[in-house]
């Protein structure tokens, strides 16, 4: 399967433990990464007023395996992958490689689309055209 959006970014040193690999918290700032340039491309924004609602996106489930270790230096393409998209959500699926393509890391994000109120937080239905340019990629 084609993926819906990759960047490519390179480790830096201070994203590294003290063996020189990857500290495992970072491949999901990676994968969050990408979501966001992926929205971004679709002209739609992680966080701001959606048809006069201020609306985010926060995880509802984030899971991450390591297949092979990442060190400095090392470029990486962070592939993004939809998986499903329902009324209120969307399930993301990530593969992380390096230059050689191998594969670092899977992860997977699902995330609501919420309105952020006086009352509280609470799930909102995607914005029509959003849904559709996401249905496109599933």
């Amino acid at each position: 399967m084609k993926p819906a959006h990759q960047i490519q970014r390179r480790v830096e040193f201070y994203e590294t433990d003290m063996a020189g690999i990857v500290h495992f918290t970072n491949f999901f700032r990676f994968m969050e990464a990408c979501e966001h340039s992926f929205l971004r491309s679709l002209d739609h924004e992680l966080h701001g007023l959606v048809e006069g609602l201020e609306t985010g996106w926060p995880r509802v489930n984030a899971n991450c395996d390591y297949r092979a270790p990442a060190r400095f230096g090392d470029l990486l393409t962070v592939s993004l992958f939809i998986e499903e998209v329902r009324n209120r959500s969307v399930r993301y699926r990530f593969d992380i490689a390096k230059e050689d393509e191998t594969l670092v890391a899977e992860g997977h994000l699902s995330v609501a689309h919420v309105a952020i109120t006086d009352e509280g937080i609470k799930a909102v239905p995607l914005p029509d055209e959003l849904r559709n340019k996401l249905l496109g990629f599933a």
